[in-house]
């Protein structure tokens, strides 16, 4: 598995976010990042793909995925990814940023737990639309590296919120998984506040009233990780 923590930082463009934005008309990676891209390789950061127009296909943690127009597929950090070959004529923009970007906006995104299990967002044509404006807003932004760092991040908390209702789309969704993601996010408070400590996971478990069955179901449904690996991770 190749190392790619390095190209959203040797790449961003902007000064004090390291955020990206690419489109199919935009300027592209050198072509020795593209031939590290091309192979199987863990994210180390938040990566989104919007098809305007044609298809792609990627394959995220070793599963093919074919996203057509009007869709959106979002790959988590340590999700291992390959991006697509598709010779096709397509429409798309292309979002990466790490998560020190997503801890600078005003709220928490639910679906980036992707308790749901599924990484595709299909819009509807006026999200669709929304979505477009937004990417073509903050690709514009970008292309000036000093740009004010709160207007790149007032634009991705929109794009973001639009992700996220199109995610949950039924709002009793939400209430029937609240108290597991509740417990998830605790134990991510947990390892980060006492990662030197070495708890062991029957300890968190005792931490969190549940037993370690439990947390190890609740840690895999939302990180796709056992509670062990997501500590060494």
């Amino acid at each position: 598995m190749i190392s790619v923590t390095d190209i959203l930082e040797n790449f961003t463009q902007h000064e004090k976010l390291a955020i990206r934005v690419i489109t199919n008309s935009s300027e592209h990676l050198p072509n020795e990042v593209y031939e590290r891209l091309f192979k199987p390789h863990r994210k180390a950061h938040y990566f989104f793909v919007f098809i305007h127009k044609g298809y792609s296909t990627h394959s995220v943690d070793l599963n093919k995925i074919t996203i057509s127009e009007g869709q959106l597929l979002f790959v988590l950090p340590h999700q291992i990814h390959l991006l697509s070959t598709d010779n096709n004529e397509i429409d798309f923009f292309k979002l990466t940023f790490d998560e020190t970007c997503l801890t600078l906006l005003p709220k928490s995104f639910l679906f980036l737990i992707n308790p749901l299990n599924t990484q595709v967002l299909t819009f509807d044509n006026d999200t669709r639309q929304r979505v477009k404006t937004i990417f073509e807003i903050l690709s514009q932004l970008l292309q000036t590296k000093n740009r004010e760092a709160d207007l790149i991040l007032t634009n991705l908390n929109t794009l973001l919120t639009e992700f996220n209702l199109s995610y949950f789309k039924n709002k009793q969704e939400i209430t029937s998984i609240k108290s597991s993601i509740s417990k998830f996010i605790q134990f991510k408070l947990v390892v980060e506040s006492e990662l030197t400590e070495q708890n062991s996971i029957q300890s968190i478990a005792d931490k969190l009233a549940l037993t370690s069955n439990s947390l190890y179901h609740i840690v895999r449904t939302y990180s796709g990780l056992s509670p062990k690996e997501f500590i060494t991770n």
